[in-house]
């Protein structure tokens, strides 16, 4: 027979181990309180534009790359040169010009899309006169929704703002 400390004791664990339990449980919020779950995205809803997401750029000469005024741009797949001439252009900071032998630096690279993934990876370079790295970018890009050319247009202006973001950190410094 159990004493009165025996169903005591019984009585102070079974309510221990109700108490843990129900500390576990989670009540769900009323209905009018849950809000529609939003579908995962890679692109901001609403916030800043593309072009100020996280710097991936590499500066390998920031002397060199504080020299250049003017940048020859050579072509790049998927006309991402046709729009880093428009985002460079409006930048202000680069004279573009036809001809690489007019250049201080040159401007290549690659963009390539991945239909499969529903990605576009660009890489852009720029280097000096004499074939040595000054600058680097490689930036990945969904696309489909958006479409490819507006992924290409987006890219170009990320391109542009990591390359006025690395220039203007680098006069700060001097």
């Amino acid at each position: 027979m159990i004493s009165g400390r025996g169903h005591l004791a019984i009585f102070l664990i079974a309510s221990l181990a109700m108490t843990a339990y129900a500390g576990q449980k989670e009540n769900p919020p009323a209905a009018e309180e849950q809000q529609p779950e939003e579908r995962p995205t890679l692109r901001p809803r609403n916030g800043p534009p593309l072009a100020m997401g996280s710097n991936t750029s590499t500066t390998n000469d920031l002397k060199k790359l504080l020299r250049i005024r003017t940048l020859y741009i050579e072509s790049i797949d998927n006309s991402l040169s046709e729009k880093l001439m428009e985002a460079l252009g409006k930048g202000g900071r680069f004279r573009l010009v036809e001809k690489a032998k007019e250049a201080d630096a040159t401007l290549r690279g690659s963009c390539l899309e991945s239909r499969r993934l529903k990605r576009l990876h660009s890489e852009v370079f720029i280097s000096g006169r004499n074939g040595e790295s000054i600058w680097q970018d490689s930036i990945y890009s969904p696309f489909n929704p958006p479409g490819l050319a507006q992924a290409v247009t987006d890219t170009a202006a990320m391109v542009a703002g990591h390359l006025e973001q690395t220039i203007r950190e680098a006069e700060r410094g001097h």
